[in-house]
């Protein structure tokens, strides 16, 4: 009995494949695209509740992770959170339409990304953004987990302005 259950977990090799983790990923994206675009403009930028940040600079944390965390994921190579590389990740924008512009760039360059990362890369351990180690698996749950905290913020900002939030379960 113990010798068929070890070869049955052995020839199991995955419960998710590559592109259904990016499927998923990308769904919460959109999710979060959407919650962006239901803020009004000055809100978007001003509108705080307990003391948290503004919708907009959650936003840009999480273009800020996602475009140099995918990177880091194909390449290995990290630099602290913060320190952008691509001038769209330096910019800071003044309107919607801008922080939308920055969402759907970082969208378009996980999807370029994400095939060329090797499946044994997802198992291998570093330090992301030299101070989260894990594998890079764990990271990509990391930059999808944060992004889900950071959307259920915006969600509260939103119910506080009277504006009903997206139906998160549509991704």
């Amino acid at each position: 009995m113990e010798n068929t259950l070890q070869n049955k977990e052995l020839t199991m090799e995955s419960v998710i494949t590559q592109s259904e983790l990016l499927e998923h990923w990308q769904g919460h994206r959109k999710l979060t695209r959407r919650v962006i675009e239901a803020f009004p403009e000055k809100e978007l930028f001003s509108f705080s509740v307990g003391g948290m940040r503004p919708f907009s600079e959650l936003a840009m944390e999480m273009i800020k992770m996602a475009g140099p965390g995918i990177r880091g994921v194909l390449t290995g190579k990290w630099k602290q959170f913060g320190e952008v590389d691509s001038d769209y990740e330096k910019s800071e924008p003044k309107t919607k339409t801008e922080i939308l512009e920055l969402w759907d760039i970082t969208t378009r360059e996980i999807d370029e990304v994400w095939p060329q990362i090797p499946v044994q890369r997802f198992h291998e351990v570093e330090a992301a953004f030299g101070q989260y180690e894990g594998t890079m698996i764990s990271t990509i749950f990391y930059l999808i987990d944060n992004e889900i905290h950071h959307r259920g913020q915006g969600y509260v900002y939103l119910r506080a302005l009277g504006i009903e939030p997206p139906y998160f379960w549509e991704r």
